[in-house]
C-alpha cells in the first residue's frame, strides 16, 4: 500500500537535508536535485516530490535557491524544527511509557503526529523530566543537534583501527533501524573499524567482545563520535 506524505513529513525531510550528516548528504558531484534526493527518502517519484514541492513554495514554507534546490523560509524552518521535537518526543513517550521498542516507536510517531498539540507535547515532555534524545540518539533540541552534527560522522567515514561510540541511529529505513536494535548497534555502543573493504561495500567492526561483518548502508547509517 502506498504511504500518504503530508506537508510535515516533506518539511522534516528537507531539514535533514538542510543540516546534513552523513548519508543524508548527496554524494559529492552528485547531479542529482533536491526534489530526487526528497522523493529517495520519502520512497515517492521525483514527480510526485516536485510537487509537493511547488506547493510548498505557494505557502511560503520553502523557497528555491540558485540551482532551483529548495531552501526552508525562515518559516519553513520554525515549523520543521517543531515537527522534528514533537516527533523525537512522541518516540520518548511510546518507548518510555507504552512499551514499544525503539524501532516500533518511529513508525508509530509518523503516525501520530497531527494527533497531539503542541500544548500537549510541552506536557508530554515534561511529563518524560524533558529527555535530551529520542531512542535513537537524535536530540529533542535540533539547535543542538545542528551543532553535534560537526562533532559526528558516519561509521563508514573512520579508517581501520580507529574506536568510536555509536550517537546516532539513521531513521528514514524502518528495516535498517530494526536491524541495528537486533544487532545491538545503539547508541552508547563502543565500536571499532578492523576492515573497510570498500570494493566489496562491507566492513568489519569490533563490538562487545565480538567482530561483525555490516554492509555499506548500515556503515552509512551508524553516526559515531570518534575517540580520542
Amino acid at each position: 500500500m502506498a504511504v500518504s506524505h503530508g506537508i510535515d513529513d516533506y518539511l522534516e525531510t528537507i531539514y535533514f537535508l538542510a543540516f546534513p550528516i552523513g548519508e543524508y548528504q548527496p554524494a559529492p558531484g552528485s547531479s542529482q536535485t533536491i526534489a530526487a534526493r526528497v522523493g529517495e527518502m520519502l520512497g515517492v517519484s521525483r514527480a510526485s516530490a516536485g510537487e509537493m514541492l511547488k506547493r510548498l513554495e505557494g505557502e511560503g514554507l520553502v523557497e528555491r535557491g540558485e540551482h532551483k534546490e529548495a531552501i526552508l523560509t525562515p518559516a519553513g524552518a520554525d515549523r520543521a524544527r517543531k515537527v522534528v521535537r514533537k516527533h523525537r518526543i512522541i518516540e520518548r513517550l511510546l518507548t518510555d511509557f507504552m512499551g514499544y521498542t525503539p524501532g516500533e516507536a518511529h513508525v508509530h510517531a509518523d503516525e501520530l503526529g497531527g494527533t497531539f498539540s503542541d500544548e500537549m507535547i510541552e506536557r508530554i515532555e515534561e511529563k518524560l523530566g524533558h529527555p535530551d534524545r529520542c531512542p535513537h540518539g537524535w536530540p529533542v533540541d535540533p539547535d543542538f543537534e545542528q551543532a553535534e552534527n560537526r562533532e559526528l560522522q558516519p561509521l563508514s567515514d573512520l579508517e581501520p583501527g580507529q574506536r568510536a561510540t555509536i550517537v546516532r541511529l539513521a531513521e528514514h529505513d524502518g528495516d535498517l533501524l530494526h536491524w541495528f536494535y537486533d544487532e545491538g548497534l545503539v547508541p552508547g555502543t563502543s565500536v571499532e573499524l578492523r576492515a573497510a573493504e570498500t570494493a566489496a561495500g562491507q566492513y568489519r567492526v569490533a563490538v562487545d567482545g565480538g567482530e561483525k561483518a555490516i554492509g555499506e548502508k548500515a556503515a552509512a547509517g551508524l553516526f559515531v563520535k570518534r575517540a580520542a
